[in-house]
């Protein structure tokens, strides 16, 4: 097993320790992560296009840093989370969270980018055409899905006990490297401190 494995086996451990410590139980726990697998799953997707966004940018004038349309994202999932009756606070900061993790991977590829340029994308997507319709896509599904899971995201073991099972699940499933898998946590840290 590599150190990541163990320490993620130790974590989860630690964590149904709690789990059963508390009034969570290991079952209720497991019951929980095919709801938060969903949205985990909508996380890694849009911290991958994040690579398409990389490459649309890296070599131009466009800045990773984009002000203006992260407004854009945020005042549209606040709308979107007002409709759905969801906190709009809570939605706000998860949304902020998928941004942050999005400009984690494009600065980790420009680096990486700018010191090995034979790993340069060859091909420049369209930010507009190929990449914000399915940004825009998972916009409305994480809104479907933070309603879904209302109740269960909470500052609660079961909760954390959950996310870690999904984010394993995201981790495999999407075969994400370091830099996803760093932008992947922080994306999801939100979910159970609401």
């Amino acid at each position: 097993m590599s150190g990541k494995t163990v320490m993620r086996v130790g974590l989860c451990t630690l964590m149904l320790t709690g789990a059963l410590a508390s009034t969570a139980t290991p079952a209720a726990a497991a019951s929980t992560a095919p709801r938060l697998t969903s949205l985990v799953g909508l996380s890694a997707e849009r911290i991958l296009l994040a690579d398409k966004v990389a490459a649309a940018k890296f070599g131009t004038t466009s800045p990773i840093e984009d002000p203006v349309r992260e407004q854009v994202v945020l005042d549209q999932a606040a709308a979107l989370a007002a409709e759905a009756g969801l906190d709009t606070a809570e939605t706000v900061t998860f949304f902020r969270a998928q941004i942050e993790s999005s400009k984690l991977v494009q600065q980790g590829l420009f680096d990486l980018w700018t010191a090995h340029p034979e790993l340069a994308p060859a091909e420049r997507p369209d930010l507009a055409t190929e990449v914000r319709p399915e940004l825009d896509r998972i916009t409305i599904a994480f809104i479907g899905e933070l309603s879904a899971t209302d109740e269960l995201r909470a500052p609660t073991t079961r909760c954390r006990v959950s996310l870690v099972v999904a984010e394993h699940k995201a981790d495999r499933q999407y075969h994400l490297d370091r830099l996803h898998e760093r932008a992947l946590r922080d994306a999801i840290t939100p979910v159970c401190a609401a």
